[in-house]
């Protein structure tokens, strides 16, 4: 009986190893192909595979080598959060008001809104967020405290964070656009609207219709042409810089019918005031001065007025909803609000840099070296970060069995019938996930840069290796 006990371990033994080694084997087949490949030519590419359980090394190729990991960095920035905030962790957006209320309901200074850094506030994504909701929770709540006018301004404070809005290292091109919204502690509707073009024949000048919503304190400078056919959207807006005009430049192919592009709000903190102002104007709530943001009142060289007394507290989704749509949609500014949130939340000055060195550190103290990590941003957008598939496949491998992991993992997208975070920018193709491979679960990181031609036909020379882990 023992003698067939030890027949059966061994068999097993022997069975997995081999396994093991098969795989291994056909990764590095295929691995090889791909750096043969005439699209890798002059590309730098790195490939780490992990067990996710055991933290095994399963298959490398050039770990250690720092490539640009486009928004695979996301993995690394949702995961830092869970960590340092919990899955439960909230922003809280304060509606309060300066001065005070006289006997006939006469506000005599300024409602605030002064913005935690929720990244969702008036986000379409919930039904508790969306921009109507919030603006009736805020008018519900004056009318509540028996505010009928407001001798003053509505005010949107986003002093929480630092001025800089954009990190170092974006390119210029992005900024104007939706996914290039930079951060503010007073986020309204993801800091961006959209603008409806309409087309004519190819190489004349696109027009600007309209916005969603109405944005009537802008004017906006068509420079765009009509494409040819195929040409795709290359239209780019470019954010006013000391005035109210946007400019649009670029082409815009006469085939596509969605016919809108996204923009980014430049002072959504002013947005929100904005808004609020013009909902009371509408339902009989005076206003009597316009409203104010943080950086219009810095311009001026005027003071923030200070919230003394308080009227509602708004608080957003759980962090775990929040990085579902972080992962399964992109989105650059939920990874940017959350990267300074870390910096909130250690007690440090509330910068995308104090959120780097926040981030930095704590892997450090897990055995990470800092240079693995060399990053500018949470998103991954900017081209110069500098990340290791060593670093990024620890990481996925650390979040496995914590109790946030299976909201996480559901975060993932499905690509290439695999559960894993893609990344593309300009010359580079990433992935990062997990996979199970003959029963055994991996987690894995790939990075792809600077290789020529086509990022679809990449993208599936890169899934031939991939399929390899199923």
């Amino acid at each position: 009986m023992r003698i067939r006990y030890f027949q059966i371990i061994s068999f097993l033994l022997v069975t997995t190893y081999a396994q093991a080694q098969s795989l291994q084997q056909n990764l590095q087949t295929a691995f090889n192909r791909l750096q043969q490949d005439s699209q890798c030519k002059y590309a730098s590419i790195s490939l780490t595979v992990l067990d996710a359980q055991t933290g095994e090394t399963v298959f490398t190729a050039n770990p250690d080598m720092g490539l640009a990991p486009a928004s695979t960095l996301k993995t690394v920035t949702s995961i830092t959060a869970f960590n340092l905030l919990g899955k439960n962790y909230q922003y809280q957006t304060q509606l309060g008001y300066s001065g005070s209320i006289d006997a006939n309901g006469v506000l005599n200074g300024d409602v605030i809104i002064k913005g935690g850094g929720d990244p969702t506030l008036a986000s379409w994504r919930w039904a508790s967020t969306k921009e109507n909701v919030i603006l009736s929770r805020m008018v519900a709540a004056l009318k509540q405290a028996g505010i009928k006018q407001v001798n003053g301004r509505i005010v949107g404070d986003d002093s929480l964070f630092d001025t800089q809005s954009v990190p170092d290292g974006w390119i210029w091109q992005d900024m104007g656009t939706y996914y290039g919204a930079g951060t503010s502690a007073l986020c309204w509707r993801e800091n961006s609207f959209d603008v409806k073009y309409q087309i004519g024949p190819v190489g004349s000048l696109v027009s600007v219709i309209r916005t969603v919503p109405d944005m009537p304190y802008f004017s906006f400078k068509s420079e765009v042409k009509s494409g040819p056919a195929g040409s795709g959207d290359q239209s780019y807006p470019y954010l006013p810089v000391g005035n109210k005009m946007m400019y649009i430049r670029g082409h815009y192919a006469v085939d596509k019918t969605k016919k809108t592009i996204g923009v980014a709000l430049p002072d959504p903190a002013y947005d929100a005031a904005w808004r609020l102002s013009d909902t009371l104007k509408r339902i009989g709530i005076n206003v009597t001065k316009e409203p104010e943001s943080s950086i219009t009142l810095t311009s001026r060289s005027e003071p923030l007025p200070v919230q003394a007394s308080s009227l509602t507290t708004i608080q957003s989704p759980v962090l775990s909803q929040i990085v579902h749509w972080l992962n399964r949609e992109s989105i650059n500014l939920y990874a940017e609000q959350l990267l300074k949130t870390l910096a909130l939340q250690s007690h440090n000055t509330v910068s995308t840099q104090s959120g780097v060195e926040t981030l930095q550190n704590f892997w450090k103290v897990r055995g990470i070296d800092v240079n693995s990590l060399r990053i500018y941003d949470g998103s991954g957008l900017s081209p110069g970060n500098r990340v290791t598939t060593s670093a990024v496949a620890r990481i996925l491998q650390s979040a496995v069995g914590q109790d946030w992991y299976p909201a996480f993992y559901e975060s993932l997208p499905l690509y290439n019938n695999m559960k894993m975070k893609s990344g593309t920018i300009g010359g580079v193709v990433a992935y990062a996930g997990y996979q199970t491979h003959d029963g055994r679960r991996l987690c894995f990181s790939v990075m792809i840069n600077n290789y020529n031609g086509s990022t679809t036909i990449m993208r599936q020379k890169l899934f031939k290796v991939l399929d390899e882990l199923k």
